[in-house]
């Protein structure tokens, strides 16, 4: 039968210069992410040669040799040239002009992107570790905030507006649990992240490489993924590393937005430390919450990198375009993330708050609304929305008035009940401090999760542990991951130096 008449094999003579860069210069932009992970992948790729005898020991020395000189070699001194093609490339005829055609031994059995899944994995693990142990230490200076603003009365809002009293430590408390929340997914996708493709040929394994275990511990990884196709061309646990990163700025994104409306002077609740706030050329009097847009922005930043990345990845399946921007999209969203939460940690660690200003500001509003309500229902027996209906009216007339919440009386109340029902509840001269005055409001506050101190600082407590336990878990995947690259190069140095084959 005759093969119809076609282009096929590889092509000859140069790439275009648009390909050049476009193409190339955007892939080899990525190096810095995966040199480290490629000198790392294609040293286990050859020792499990040799242990195979695929590889004939003193070309596997060799190779071992020079990639030990390599693993030596900072990204920036190592020759990448988009002008080759992407980064394996350029590794490649650099192998190639120091051990000719032996060189080729790195191909066999596997592609040459499955170097980079290698690499790409091995980055960001090591990225979620580092972004995980810098949310334990955001929790801990939030913690440690709120430990000491238990007491500090403050006027709670939502819609910017106020709501109901409450203490500035419970406040700050309700960012720690999404904060570490998002942590411990990223755990989880660390733990995803952290398997193996190697062996899995391009989409349906190697008869080279039938037992796929071996690189997968030398490298540090849990296991292998299974199914061959799915290791190679696999990208849904990135799209979930970028919605975790981004679900966590955005928690931080919330919090510097209120803390940017709180430092103006028309609430003056909180000052940021000098260090995180930046003065403008024109007006002396400025002292502009810097820091606070830097986090603001960079959550738009990181909810555009998801969108785009799941843009590219709509697509039909094995295509390499998916993988192609994840070498780059993914570390530099995890970078971000990794930045913008040691600067929000900063900016909690060292935040000025305002008692007094704080104080001052539940005397300016109803923020004792909802407390009167519900002591009329168990004090006159009423249902909730005629109790409802009374202190709206009570309120409205009050602040037409100019009567702070604090000062409404019985009186005020038996007026509203008049005209809403129709006859008097009997308040004139009772006692309301208990539902006015905010201090005793927020001690009633003592359910679960209230903001009454005594269930505030149980809550502390166990944040402050959780954040230590979540140090303790980076800390044991580091030492895995630390042990399994020293064993890795330990034993391509002894093979190199023909103290003992693989």
């Amino acid at each position: 039968m005759t093969a119809p008449t076609r282009r096929s094999g590889p092509p000859q003579g140069s790439a275009a210069r648009e390909l050049i860069d476009s193409g190339f210069t955007l892939e080899n932009a990525d190096a810095p992410f995966l040199h480290a992970g490629l000198n790392l992948a294609d040293i286990a790729h050859v020792l499990d040669l040799l242990r195979r005898d695929i590889v004939p020991a003193p070309v596997a020395r060799d190779l071992l040799r020079l990639l030990l000189e390599v693993e030596q070699i900072s990204v920036e001194d190592f020759p990448y040239d988009p002008e080759f093609g992407e980064p394996y490339n350029s590794r490649e005829r650099f192998f190639v002009t120091r051990l000719g055609k032996d060189a080729g031994w790195l191909h066999a059995g596997r592609p040459r992107r499955e170097a980079a899944r290698i690499a790409l994995r091995i980055h960001v693990r090591d990225q979620l570790l580092e972004l995980v142990a810098e949310v334990a230490n955001f929790a801990r200076g939030a913690t440690a905030l709120s430990s000491r603003h238990v007491d500090t009365l403050m006027p709670d809002q939502t819609y910017l507006q106020q709501a109901q009293p409450s203490t500035f430590g419970h406040y700050i408390l309700s960012f720690v649990y999404p904060a570490m929340r998002d942590a411990h997914r990223l755990l989880e996708e660390f733990d995803d992240v952290n398997r193996s493709p190697a062996g899995a040929g391009c989409v349906n394994g190697t008869r080279l490489l039938d037992d796929r275990t071996f690189v997968a511990a030398a490298l540090g990884f849990d296991e292998v993924i299974e199914h061959t196709r799915d290791a190679m061309w696999q990208i849904d646990g990135l799209i979930h590393v970028l919605a975790s990163a981004a679900s966590l700025l955005s928690t931080q994104s919330k919090l510097a937005e209120d803390l940017e409306i709180w430092s103006s002077s028309e609430f003056d609740f909180v000052d940021l430390a000098d260090a995180y706030t930046r003065s403008s050329v024109l007006m002396p009097q400025k002292r502009n919450p810097y820091s606070l847009a830097i986090v603001r922005g960079a959550s738009g930043v990181l909810i555009g990198r998801l969108t785009g990345f799941l843009a590219v990845a709509k697509s039909p399946s094995a295509r390499s375009d998916n993988l192609i921007f994840a070498y780059g999209e993914v570390p530099r969203a995890l970078d971000l993330s990794i930045r913008v939460t040691r600067l929000m940690t900063g900016v909690v660690r060292t935040l000025e708050v305002n008692v007094e200003s704080m104080a001052h500001g539940l005397d300016a509003g109803y923020t004792q609304a909802t407390d009167l309500s519900e002591f009329l229902v168990q004090e006159c027996r009423v249902d909730y929305r005629s109790a409802y209906d009374v202190v709206g009216r009570t309120v409205r007339e009050a602040s037409r008035n100019g009567i702070a919440g604090g000062s409404i009386t019985g009186a005020m109340l038996d007026e509203a009940a008049i005209a809403e029902t129709g006859q008097s509840w009997g308040l004139a001269g009772k006692d309301l401090s208990a539902a006015l005055d905010p201090q005793l409001i927020i001690e009633t506050r003592v359910g679960t999760g209230g903001a009454a101190p005594t269930s505030v600082e149980p809550m502390i407590t166990r944040c402050a542990r959780e954040a230590d336990e979540l140090q303790a878990a980076v800390e044991r995947r580091r030492q895995s991951l630390d042990r399994a690259e020293r064993q890795l190069l330990e034993q391509a140095r002894r093979t190199a130096e023909g103290v003992e084959e693989a």
